[in-house]
């Protein structure tokens, strides 16, 4: 690792390629495994742990030279680590947590609270501050701070708060199987029907849970989040800042149908036991992967990166037969798992004469719709925000560590920046969520300095006309988001010694992700559950015998979740066992 010392000022660096969680294997994988995962993503080495624990000889083989798909931690510019994608740790599946052992395997995460701190730009009054909200853990707290703008949401918000989580935990069955098998239960003999209504099971267990709020969560997933939020609350920020968990990471506004979902699929995770609670982990999101990885090898997976599948092997009996690598070496395998998007998978990797017609006609029409573009960027010192002014020390205060959310003082400015980008350019005055991981954990960069993570939206995957990005284009927008942020942070910009822009174009570049989506494909009601990534393979089984998808455009989506890899592997150990 290069030398943690800070770049002077005026020297904005360019981002470089540096690894963290690299396979620690020999660099030739077996002529022959059991099972090969195409890709090593957090759901692809969650598949190949259990997969090994269930008797199967299982191979990784990552494209990239490090580990875990977007769940990465990179060193870009000398001493700063950075989560270059997935930023934030919440949804992982406790059970995976556990089986895996994955403290034990190194897996550390910084608890957050405060979570979300919302600044004003408005001129303080008697020469106070702007305005801002800052929510966390401690209710009391909580209502002080909506109180400044509302007495009425102040008093509502624990009920809303309270109301999520049931909506959130009844749903938790669901996410740990897969979807109901309608055509086990629908067709064939009656001992497959019989066999199959054990699918109905967490369906049954949601509902059961939900009880008498089944049409307050229909209402939820279905409606859009303002029509919920109105109902609840009549104040801004307040509004605003709930809103922007309903459309991060989707090409919607808070306007949209269906946007509620969004919502719902961001709280319902928990960490360290506590229910929709964020953190940053220790040493960046590869940690995690990291993890997960030292877990599978414990087992007896093998894991390779630099590994390029280039084509899925199929016989001629229709079954899936293993891979062919970039350099034409074959890999046999019984089964083949992968971890890439339903598009990389099915219209890059899979022979296209082996597949129906219509499977790969409707394989197009899924939607990959991305507003995301990641900007990571190196700071030689602590931003300092008028709403909260940094101490003479300049010891980060409690608004430092939380999910920062910028240009979401209203619910009409996040629906401006909507709008805006349905035109075929980028928000002029785009939503930010901005993070500093470094204020929790000091290994993420030299002392003094930080790291500064924005999730930023909306940004269209092609601008007016058609056209790519371009660098302009890229540092162009990369200044307005700097420009933004120096209205609420005054010398934030020559703070700056180094960025890392990533469009849409570029996280699907540089990850595989198809458009740019971080979910592996729009979480849109026409995409979930029954219908993810299509209704005719909701169960994680591809027309090809022998292949299945692991990643996040299967059930239940996106998110460092893990849920997919599971799934998908339970799915695979049930079908070896029925031969």
């Amino acid at each position: 690792m290069a030398a943690r010392v800070c770049l002077g000022r005026g020297q904005r660096a360019v981002a470089g390629l540096g690894t963290v969680t690299r396979a620690s294997h020999s660099s030739v994988p077996r002529a022959q495994y059991d099972a090969v995962i195409i890709g090593g993503g957090h759901n692809g080495l969650v598949a190949s742990a259990y997969l090994q624990k269930g008797g199967l000889k299982t191979v990784v083989l990552e494209r990239r030279h490090i580990l875990g798909g977007a769940a990465v931690t990179e060193e870009l510019f000398p001493g700063f680590l950075f989560s270059r994608a997935s930023y934030l740790l919440s949804l992982l599946r406790p059970h995976i947590y556990k089986d895996l052992e994955l403290k034990k395997h190194g897996l550390k995460v910084f608890m957050r609270d405060p979570h979300a701190f919302t600044p004003m730009l408005e001129e303080g009054v008697g020469g106070r501050p702007p305005r801002s909200l800052l929510l966390g853990s401690d209710i009391t707290k909580n209502q002080d701070e909506i109180g400044k703008f509302s007495k009425k949401d102040a008093q509502a918000y624990l009920a809303f708060l309270l109301h999520l989580e049931k909506l959130a935990c009844a749903i938790h069955p669901l996410l740990d199987a897969p979807p109901v098998d309608v055509p086990g239960v629908t067709q064939g003999s009656l001992r497959r029907r019989l066999g199959a209504l054990k699918s109905l099971q967490p369906l049954l267990r949601s509902g059961l849970r939900l009880g008498k709020n089944i049409p307050d969560f229909y209402e939820l997933v279905t409606a859009p989040i303002m029509k919920i939020l109105n109902r609840w609350f009549e104040s801004e920020p307040l509004r605003a800042t709930l809103a922007t968990d309903s459309v991060i990471g989707a090409m919607t506004s808070p306007s949209t149908p269906g946007s509620g979902y969004v919502l719902l699929h961001h709280v319902m995770g928990e960490l360290e036991k506590e229910k929709g609670s964020w953190g940053y982990v220790e040493g960046g999101m590869g940690g995690v992967s990291k993890a997960i990885a030292k877990s599978a090898q414990a087992l007896g997976a093998d894991i390779f990166t630099e590994k390029t599948v280039e084509k899925v092997l199929v016989g001629s009996d229709g079954r899936a037969q293993g891979v062919v690598l970039q350099d034409g070496t074959e890999i046999r395998s019984k089964v083949v798992l992968s971890n890439a998007t339903p598009h990389v998978t099915f219209t890059q990797l899979t022979p296209q004469e082996s597949l129906p017609s219509e499977f790969i006609k409707a394989v197009s029409q899924i939607d990959y719709t991305s507003p995301v573009t990641k900007i990571n960027v190196a700071v030689d010192r602590l931003p300092n925000f008028l709403a909260v002014p940094n101490t003479a020390e300049g010891v980060p205060g409690p608004h430092h560590q939380c999910s920062i959310h910028l240009n979401c003082e209203s619910v009409e400015v996040l629906e401006e920046a909507y709008r805006e980008s349905q035109q075929g350019r980028p928000s002029s005055r785009p939503m930010l969520e901005m993070t500093i991981p470094s204020v929790l954990d000091a290994s993420l960069a030299p002392p003094g300095c930080h790291v500064v993570s924005f999730f930023t939206q909306y940004t269209p995957y092609s601008l007016e006309g058609g056209r790519a990005w371009n660098e302009e284009d890229k540092q162009n927008y990369a200044n307005t988001v700097f420009d933004w942020v120096e209205q609420y942070a005054p010398g934030f910009k020559s703070s700056i010694v180094g960025t890392d822009i990533l469009t849409p174009q570029d996280l699907e570049r540089v990850f595989g992700l198809t458009g740019g989506n971080i979910f592996h494909g729009a979480m849109s009601l026409d995409q979930l559950y029954l219908a993810r990534p299509l209704p005719s393979m909701a169960d994680y089984r591809s027309p090809i015998s022998g292949l299945y998808l692991c990643g996040s455009g299967g059930h239940p989506g996106g998110g460092v979740m893990g849920s997919a890899g599971w799934n998908s592997a339970l799915t695979v150990l049930s079908d070896m066992k029925r031969g």
